[in-house]
């Protein structure tokens, strides 16, 4: 087995080209190909210092697949690899029109948990705005190489998805309300 140093990145660990457009089942393919060569089970007899680095390649494999399957995480690690942090929590800038179409988004929220409005229209708009912001990342990360932008369309798409989990917590509240009759 290797040492723990190489290789470098999430991409080469899974012998992916480092691209934000990727093959999800190819991307599981490779993670379950690096899986079955350092699973620390496959080391069960091996020395302690064997089962120590197994256990370590294996975790690094869980983090990258973690990481790359997830559009948000893999846009934010492309950058990170080309040097440009998302500084999520420091950099909160965002352009006037999507700080706009946040608040609409919130007060639509807000009239459908009062029930004056229906949560499915505002899905839509914000699948709808998820899907614009991913083809931009994959714009930016894979064709203009652009990274500096594509923080701050990373940083959009965080706010979108933590807006997402939002609207799936109402839908989830509302459909419970409706099984106990109110």
């Amino acid at each position: 087995m290797a040492s723990m140093s190489a290789p470098p990145d999430h991409f080469a660990l899974l012998g992916l080209e480092p691209r934000f457009a990727i093959d999800l089942d190819r991307l599981e393919a490779a993670y379950k190909r690096v899986q079955g060569q350092v699973h620390p089970d496959r080391f069960a007899a091996g020395t302690p210092a064997e089962r120590r680095v197994a256990m370590q390649w294996a975790t690094r494999a869980n983090e990258a697949f973690r990481a790359l399957r997830d559009d948000g995480r893999r846009a934010a690690y492309l950058c990170e690899l080309a040097g440009v942090g998302i500084d999520a929590e420091s950099n909160t800038a965002m352009p006037p029109a999507f700080l706009m179409e946040q608040l609409e988004w919130r007060e639509a929220l807000d009239a459908a948990r009062a029930g004056a409005a229906a949560l499915e229209p505002i899905e839509r708009e914000v699948e709808s705005a998820r899907a614009r912001t991913v083809a931009k990342l994959a714009e930016l990360l894979d064709e203009r190489r652009d990274p500096v932008r594509a923080a701050e369309q990373v940083r959009q798409l965080m706010f979108i998805d933590k807006f997402r989990a939002e609207l799936r917590a109402a839908a989830e509240s509302r459909v419970a309300q409706q099984a106990v009759g109110g």
